[in-house]
C-alpha cells in the first residue's frame, strides 16, 4: 500500500493539525504590545499551552507582528516574547511564545502542570 497523503494534501494542513501542544481552557488577562508600533492592545485569553496563547480581543494585531505578552492571572505574572501566528478579525488573535525568561517559564509549566491534572 501506498502512502495516502500527497504532497498537495500536506499543504493544505490548516494550523490546527499542526500544532505540537496540548491547549488547557485557561482565563487570564493579557496586554499585547507591539514591538515594532508601540501599540497596546488588551484582552482576555481563551487558552494556554507551552507554545501559545490564544487572546480574545476585537483589536488583533496583524499576522506576523512580533510583540511583547504580559498575561496575569490572580497575583502570578507571565511575561514572554512572542509572534502573532493566527488572526480571526473581531475575535482574536493565536501567539505563538518565542522567548520565555526565568521565571516566567516556571511560572507557566505551573500553570500548564495544574490544568493537566484538571483533566
Amino acid at each position: 500500500m501506498g502512502d495516502r497523503t500527497s504532497s498537495d494534501e500536506s499543504r493544505s494542513l490548516s494550523v490546527r493539525d499542526r500544532r505540537f501542544c496540548i491547549r488547557y481552557p485557561f482565563a487570564g488577562d493579557v496586554v499585547v504590545l507591539d514591538l515594532e508600533t508601540g501599540s497596546r492592545t488588551e484582552g482576555v485569553t481563551s487558552d494556554l499551552s507551552l507554545g501559545g496563547i490564544f487572546v480574545c480581543t476585537s483589536k488583533p494585531l496583524g499576522s506576523n507582528t512580533r510583540v511583547r505578552v504580559t498575561l496575569t492571572k490572580k497575583d502570578q505574572k507571565l511575561e514572554a516574547l512572542g509572534m502573532v501566528r493566527i488572526v480571526k478579525p473581531r475575535i482574536g488573535m493565536g501567539i505563538e511564545f518565542l522567548d520565555l525568561e526565568q521565571p516566567h517559564y516556571s511560572t507557566l509549566c505551573r500553570w500548564i502542570e495544574q490544568l493537566g491534572k484538571v483533566r
